[in-house]
């Protein structure tokens, strides 16, 4: 089937903060008949994507890794290469994911210190400098888009700090809800390691870890004096393997996920080398995400980020319900409009507000009219529950 008479079946509109909407083209790619994951038919396709990505997060000095899993096993990776148990671990917390993070850091043996902020409210950059000046921290990470709140941290204020303070320091950016939605210079920047997932802003089904290391990472996994403390995240595994899907010949460790990487392949394509550029990508990202945050705005409901002009991330927008309403009162209402949207997450306020995802498709691809489709029927909704402004 030619890629212009594929259409997907119809269904409910997916607008959560991931997996996302996916293009007619990547879904016909991950329906690609099976293939040996070192056919010289496949070997190419990877090695593709490899350069690619590089592309979206502008990282031409850096190694990527893609292999199987969703972006948690990103987390594994870091914690089982670049720092060893014992050493010291800064977790910068704007929300769940940063609990997350600093407990699969502690599994591996790290000492993990955590400054965390508010509900809705991101660490200063003034408490991360004081940290930072108390001990050598091994390595510092930060979730770029906190996908339970909706906060987007300065990655590069936190690079220019990092560089300034404690250049010896690897700086690791969990970018699962921020890489291809929100602006990410890896090289420039002075981020160590990138990680995400397919699901997000590169629009594919799920099922893909992504990651990117750069030189300094790579010489910090070099220098280790144990062994890497993880058998399937072990660099020492994937790094000969990733290295010869490049130069063009297949590699063995563990069998990639081949249709999905057909599926990216297509996805990458369209974000590297399609009509749009990167940069063009974030701003039809912010332009979006200004549109949901106004709408809301007037509709007289506030948001979780308690600064969204200059916290707010771009990919998502999480909602405080009016007064006297909760998801059983909202949700459904959606889903009868087929349109899903997401439950708060946040364990201290989970119940307290709703997240809409606006990342890939949704975004750049106007002609679908996903997000007019999406503010009409939750005005509807809302008012179908009893809100009037």
């Amino acid at each position: 089937m030619s890629q212009s008479d594929f259409k997907q079946a119809p269904h409910k509109l997916l607008l959560i903060p991931g997996p996302v909407e996916v293009a007619d083209d990547v879904l016909l790619a991950n329906a690609h008949p099976s293939m040996s994951h070192v056919s010289p038919d496949f070997v190419p396709v990877l090695g593709d994507c490899i350069r690619m990505f590089r592309d979206v997060i502008l990282a031409p000095e850096s190694q990527p890794i893609i292999t199987a899993g969703s972006g948690t096993l990103g987390w594994d990776h870091v914690a089982s290469n670049v720092i060893e148990p014992g050493e010291e671990a800064l977790v910068l917390n704007s929300g769940y994911f940063g609990d997350s993070f600093a407990e699969c850091l502690e599994v591996y043996g790290s000492k993990v210190t955590q400054i965390k902020a508010p509900i809705g409210s991101k660490p200063s950059l003034e408490e991360v400098e004081a940290e930072l000046k108390k001990k050598k921290y091994k390595v510092l990470t930060f979730t770029h888009v906190d996908t339970s709140t909706g906060v987007l941290t300065d990655a590069k204020a936190l690079g220019d700090l990092v560089k300034r303070v404690s250049p010896e320091t690897i700086l690791v950016l969990d970018g699962v809800c921020s890489v291809a939605s929100e602006e990410i210079r890896m090289d420039a920047w002075g981020i160590d390691v990138v990680l995400t997932a397919s699901q997000k802003g590169i629009g594919c089904p799920p099922g893909l870890m992504l990651l990117a290391a750069s030189k300094k990472a790579i010489k910090a996994y070099e220098n280790r004096k144990t062994k890497p403390n993880s058998y399937f995240s072990s660099w020492s595994k994937w790094l000969p393997v990733m290295k010869a899907y490049e130069s063009g010949t297949g590699a063995y460790f563990a069998t990639p996920p081949t249709n999905l990487i057909y599926a990216l392949h297509a996805s990458l394509t369209t974000i590297t080398k399609g009509k749009t550029s990167i940069e063009d990508r974030w701003a039809q990202h912010i332009a979006v995400s200004d549109q949901v945050k106004n709408f809301v705005k007037d509709l007289g409901l506030k948001q979780l980020v308690a600064d969204p002009s200059k916290d707010g991330a771009h990919g998502m927008t999480a909602v405080r319900y009016p007064e006297g309403l909760k998801a059983p009162d909202v949700l459904p209402k959606m889903v009868a409009r087929k349109i899903v949207v997401a439950a708060g997450l946040h364990k201290e306020c989970k119940d307290e507000y709703f997240r809409i995802g606006t990342m890939s498709e949704s975004v750049v691809n106007k002609e679908r009219g996903d997000i007019d489709y999406l503010l009409k029927n939750l005005k509807e909704a809302l008012e179908e529950a009893g809100y009037r402004k």
